[in-house]
């Protein structure tokens, strides 16, 4: 595979905030991110992504995106997938870090004989994902998979 290249640029607004953007994105919709520092640090602002969000945000959303495209070439189906994630940011050996992050997928699927495949995939998605694989944090997961024969399934 050929490398790809991801670029942002973000520019300082006042006291701990600046603004992130991807010229790739801004190019097809314009969307920037408000980033500071968080209410825990000296002068953080609440309710503005920190650096400490958007990593655990990136574990996150690359299960996503990895489970969803296992899922289309395994053809499992399912009504719906969210995750619930929680990086721990603590001293390790005296330096400050994101030591951990637990991830707690949820996936809906319409029949009980899909339960042990949306799990090995979970899991395959978790063995698969990029950028689990560029970081130190230690990552574990509690799988939840629930019926739900009603819903709309994923096409």
């Amino acid at each position: 595979m050929e490398p790809h290249f991801y670029n942002v640029d973000i520019n300082w607004e006042n006291s701990r905030k600046g603004i992130v953007c991807s010229p790739e994105l801004n190019r097809k919709n314009g969307l920037c991110i408000e980033v500071a520092t968080p209410p825990e640090f000296p002068k953080g602002m609440e309710g503005i992504w920190s650096p400490e969000h958007l990593f655990v945000a990136a574990v996150s959303g690359c299960l996503m995106t990895t489970f969803l495209a296992i899922a289309e070439n395994s053809t499992l189906e399912f009504a719906s997938f969210s995750c619930k994630a929680k990086g721990k940011l603590e001293t390790v050996e005296g330096v400050l870090m994101m030591s951990e992050i637990l991830l707690k997928p949820t996936v809906v699927i319409h029949s009980e004989q899909y339960r042990d495949k949306a799990t090995r995939i979970i899991k395959k998605a978790e063995n698969a994902c990029l950028i689990t694989h560029s970081i130190k944090s230690k990552i574990t997961m509690e799988i939840t998979v629930e019926v739900a024969p009603h819903l709309i399934e994923y096409k």
